[in-house]
């Protein structure tokens, strides 16, 4: 692998956060993480609670202020940018357009329907507005979205139907690099077959992955590449097999 080749090019990545309201002390959430990923690879983050992976994916997604690194991502026109150094508003525009985060929880705008939530992502990524409701409309079918509520207001839906219209706003027209927090945590086994289905064929569009799973059999199924994540570090990486078993011993202990 060379620098060329990556999408994303994490360096000396760290994040602190200071704790007013207790006494100022401060906390170390990421400590000098470094991460390299490829076009069409799923790196999976696993890692205990409190590991650093969601704060990793919240720093790239600029969502936490990074303390310090380098975030490289390389934009659809082979050029490269740090993401640590754009403006609030440059990175709002790349957000649309070349990274796309799917957390376990919807944020939508009030008094939305989920076919208008998908297309309103799909015409933030350059799709015209007629093309981004049709695949709105095949992203929702896939995730076995019932047609009767495409145009309910999606406050009142349920917890796995919010997580199934996250991920087909998440995918829709595929970005560059797709960040996925817990994706399938609230589905239920045929809709996370599903919502497991289309994730794993972003692979074949090229689209870089990373995503935190605590599942074992996700990981196992869609990753290419496992990140043991320990006390803000990257602690091991390797092919799913040896990860895996690594991952099986330590929670017998």
């Amino acid at each position: 692998m060379t620098f060329a080749d990556n999408i994303l090019s994490v360096r000396g990545l760290s994040k602190d956060f200071v704790l007013h309201t207790i006494d100022g002390r401060r906390v170390e959430a990421l400590r000098g993480v470094d991460l390299d990923i490829l076009p069409g690879e799923h790196v999976a983050l696993a890692g205990s609670s409190g590991a650093g992976k969601s704060s990793l994916l919240k720093c790239i997604y600029r969502t936490y202020e990074p303390s310090a690194g380098s975030v490289v991502l390389r934009l659809r026109s082979g050029s490269r940018i740090d993401l640590t150094l754009l403006s609030d508003q440059e990175m709002s525009y790349l957000r649309g357009r070349d990274i796309g985060y799917v957390s376990q929880f919807l944020r939508a705008e009030p008094r939305r329907g989920p076919l208008d939530i998908v297309a309103r992502a799909g015409v933030s990524r350059g799709m015209d507005r007629n093309t981004a409701r049709d695949a709105a409309a095949v992203s929702l079918k896939r995730l076995n979205i019932d047609e009767k509520l495409w145009d309910v207001h999606a406050s009142v839906l349920s917890g796995g139907e919010k997580q199934r219209i996250n991920l087909a706003a998440g995918t829709i027209s595929s970005p560059q690099l797709l960040l996925l927090d817990e994706p399938v945590s609230a589905l239920d086994p045929a809709n996370r077959e599903a919502a497991l289905d289309l994730i794993g064929d972003l692979a074949t569009q090229g689209v870089a992955v990373l995503a935190v799973f605590h599942d074992v059999e996700a990981m196992e199924r869609l990753a290419s590449r496992i990140v043991l994540m320990r006390d803000g570090r990257v602690e091991s990486s390797g092919e799913p097999s040896s990860m895996l078993e690594i991952l099986t011993q330590g929670a017998r202990r």
